[in-house]
């Protein structure tokens, strides 16, 4: 995935999938606060920009299953939209 289409996906979904996780119990909410401020430090320090799922998966906060679990009820949101 391309950087700037990573990052429009990132704006218009990361604090959605973040806010879907902890309310799904599957993160806290001090988690959330910290994989966030990672990535704004990412994008400050120009490092290639990360999805809070992807933060959380790499420290090993979520496995594959949840991020989907998240995503789809995230997805099934967005369709309600």
């Amino acid at each position: 995935m391309g950087k700037d289409i990573e990052k429009e996906i990132s704006e218009k979904y990361c604090v959605r999938f973040g806010t879907i996780a902890v309310e799904m119990k599957l993160v806290t909410p001090e988690q959330l606060k910290e994989a966030l401020s990672e990535q704004i430090e990412d994008d400050l320090s120009n490092r290639s920009h990360r999805v809070i799922g992807r933060i959380f998966f790499e420290k090993g906060l979520l496995t594959p299953k949840q991020i989907e679990a998240v995503l789809n009820r995230l997805f099934k949101e967005a369709k309600s939209d």
